[in-house]
């Protein structure tokens, strides 16, 4: 039976006319859903498949329809993903995976293959902040000799939705509101949560964008994921599950709230920013790709489903092996040539990689050849550079917009005698793509596997395993998003789906908001077909094998080096110039880059004379630019910088944002001016006196802990 949604007025007619409108203006009110055809749709909610757990088959016209008009939808910007940063650089491999699969590039220990990286964010326009509160994607083209492999993923490993033909549902509820164009790269708006709080398997996903992951430090410091479950194949025909990690070697750090916001204003490239100039200084980023490995006979040993892209498999089942490092080792030449024509697509595998039936990986299957021909101008975007293949292309593809591979000879079709058979197909032996031997006996269907209804447990296990800052920040966030939603009810239905979560955590929002929980029987599920059962979609409640995963909080990340972190010294006429080179030096040494902050631009003399170039005023530079502040010491310095409101904010906005500060011992006397004060009782990360060389190894160690959170509960101080 019909939907509460798909439920017509009693006053409105089935066949409703629309005469009193102007031409071509629609009102959706009271009417069935159609295709552009006028065929009304009986279910929106899952792409037809062959069995409920089978790949999406090619004649769902439904389906393509709604991904063709999404993907046409924006020219020439991408829709989603628009704004994006990306470097050159190679993946070399640890150990041969022979048993595992027979791609080449994983098969020769050391081999080093190109790889091509596109970080981006997915809601914003080119033009947005690096900053926003978003998903970050992780794109990389591996140049490979056997063909290009795509592995097109996320800093998040799950995703919002369990079927690709609700993707654009998501996407225009995410994007600045049709009617007024409000608020560009936020999700803190009334269509946004209106879709969530309709969407019950988005809780998990939810759960990692208001963490502390939706705000990297940097995108060198941030995981990826291939957030589906692929398979790879081995010369055998065997087939093993496979999820990719990309784990990075400077651990995973994000940036206060607050302090992404005051990013946002002072320097929107922040991101962008970074990557260049840490590659510019010979500072190469590197992430090593992991595998989690489960073999064919595991598939269904789990409590949730390995095709649910909503889904982790915690690394506590199965552990993450690391089999290769990648290294960004060159920038683009030219932004739009490469950044911005590069064409990446989940299809391009190689030999010993294959698909799942993840019917949101299936979608994507399509989507993306099809957005690729608008964006870049018709069929041969693959001619471009930066989407080359280094190995030769031959087939019976020709002309079309902008070709420029100029085929010789009269034949242009297989078979063929007249080119002599050219070219050839290619079997096994001879490296040629065969598609692993699935079986599939199933009825053909528009539904979704019972199996994909968990849709709380892994949003639980991922609220349980933060640290307790992580989950004050989770809800400050989710405070911070639903204080901005207009529409009561919208709040109060997403206060709900979070008591499925935690009691807690929707009690602290409910709190914040000013509302009460109102916990459900079961959830509210709207996204069920007009002739649906709704037994059939709503969401099963289950509890995780696993309470807490260690690497889902990044308290247990890397905190083992300072290399690359920007650190701020602050000095003014007269700074002793010992104090200031020793602590110089000694970052330096070790990986960081220090960066002089004055009250003006241009040069300054230390105490004996020494001439010390500035490289920014406090004008033009801000403690959010920064991951640590140190301040020398120098009678005159100290003096001016206690007298320039600026200076001594800029400690105090460092200190807010729970980063280590540094003060000389003659600079000691600057702390009764800050927030930080003088007194005993001095929490972890400042860092005051003694002589140089000690001090400077005390706050090196304090770097490499990027933040000291519990700063935030100790002094009712939230950044």
């Amino acid at each position: 039976m019909p939907t509460q949604e798909s439920k017509l007025p009693d006053n409105v007619p089935v066949n409703r006319k629309t005469e009193n409108l102007e031409p071509d203006m629609e009102i959706a009110t009271g009417e069935f859903m159609t295709t552009d055809q006028g065929v009304r749709i009986n279910n929106d909610s899952d792409s037809l498949k062959a069995g409920d757990r089978g790949p999406t088959l090619m004649e769902d016209f439904i389906f393509r329809e709604k991904m063709t008009h999404f993907d046409h939808e924006r020219i020439p910007e991408r829709i989603v993903h628009a704004r994006g940063s990306a470097a050159h650089g190679v993946f070399q491999l640890y150990t041969p995976l022979p048993q595992l699969t027979k791609a080449g590039f994983l098969n020769k220990a050391g081999q080093e293959t190109p790889v091509f990286v596109r970080f981006s964010t997915v809601a914003g326009s080119r033009g947005s902040t690096d900053l926003a509160r978003d998903v970050r994607g992780f794109a990389v083209k591996f140049y490979t000799d056997e063909g290009n492999f795509d592995l097109v993923g996320n800093n998040m490993p799950v995703f919002f939705i369990q079927d690709a033909i609700k993707f654009p549902d998501l996407v225009h509820a995410v994007k600045p509101e049709p009617h007024n164009e409000i608020p560009q790269a936020a999700s803190a708006h009334d269509t946004f949560w209106d879709f969530i709080s309709l969407m019950p398997e988005s809780a998990h996903m939810i759960m990692w964008l208001m963490s502390d992951r939706a705000i990297p430090r940097s995108l060198r410091m941030m995981e990826g994921f291939g957030v589906h479950t692929f398979r790879l194949v081995n010369d055998k025909d065997e087939s093993h599950f496979v999820k990719f990690h990309w784990k990075p070697l400077l651990g995973v750090h994000s940036v206060a709230w607050d302090e992404a916001q005051v990013i946002s204003g002072k320097d929107p490239d922040f991101h962008r920013r970074d990557l260049w100039e840490a590659i510019d200084k010979g500072i190469f980023p590197e992430w090593e790709l992991g595998i989690q490995v489960i073999p064919e006979a595991d598939e269904h040993k789990f409590e949730f489903d390995l095709l649910d892209p909503t889904k982790i498999i915690p690394e506590e089942l199965v552990p993450v092996q690391r089999i290769g490092k990648m290294t960004l080792n060159r920038n683009p030449d030219n932004f739009f040539a490469e950044t911005e024509q590069v064409a990446f697509h989940v299809g391009n595998v190689v030999p010993g990689i294959d698909f799942t039936n993840d019917p949101l990986m299936q979608g994507r299957l399509f989507s993306y050849t099809d957005t690729q021909l608008i964006r870049l101008g018709g069929p041969n975007f693959h001619e471009i550079p930066i989407n080359r293949s280094i190995v030769p292309v031959h087939n019976h593809q020709r002309d079309g917009f902008m070709r420029q591979q100029i085929n010789k000879g009269r034949v242009s079709y297989h078979p063929n005698s007249l080119g002599s058979g050219c070219p050839f197909l290619a079997g096994k032996m001879q490296g040629g793509f065969t598609s692993f031997t699935e079986k599939i006996d199933a009825q053909k269907i528009r539904m979704r596997s019972k199996s994909f209804r968990d849709h709380f447990s892994q949003a639980t296990l991922f609220f349980n395993s933060q640290s307790e800052p992580e989950k004050q920040h989770l809800i400050d966030a989710l405070s911070f998003e639903l204080g901005k939603v207009e529409t009561k009810e919208i709040r109060e239905r997403m206060v709900s789906i979070l008591s499925m979560i935690d009691d807690g955590l929707a009690a602290k929002v409910a709190l914040n908001l000013g509302l009460k929980v109102q916990k459900p029987e079961t959830p509210i599920n709207k996204n069920i077909p007009a002739d649906g059962n709704p037994d059939d979609y709503e969401p099963v409640i289950m509890k995780s094998s696993v309470e807490k995963s260690a690497p889902l909080s990044m308290v247990n990340t890397v905190k083992d080096s300072i290399e690359s972190r920007k650190i701020a010294i602050l000095v003014a006429q007269g700074v002793d110039e010992n104090s200031l080179i020793e602590m110089q030096d000694a970052l330096t040494e070790a990986g960081a880059v220090a960066e002089i902050v004055a009250p003006k631009l241009g040069t300054l003399s230390a105490e004996k004379d020494t001439i010390v170039p500035v490289k920014h005023s406090f004008l033009t530079a801000s403690s959010v630019m920064f991951d640590a502040v140190y301040v020398p010491g120098g009678i005159n310095s100290i003096g001016t910088l206690m007298k320039t409101p600026e200076a001594i904010y800029f400690i105090n906005q460092a200190y807010k944002h729970c980063k280590p500060v540094a003060f000389d011992e003659s600079a000691k006397e600057i702390l009764a001016k800050t927030n930080i004060g003088e007194k005993d009782d001095i929490d972890d990360g400042i860092i005051v006196g003694g002589d140089v060389k000690s001090l400077a190894t005390s706050f090196i160690e304090a770097i490499k802990q990027h933040r000291f959170w519990e700063r935030e509960a100790f002094h009712k101080n939230p950044a």
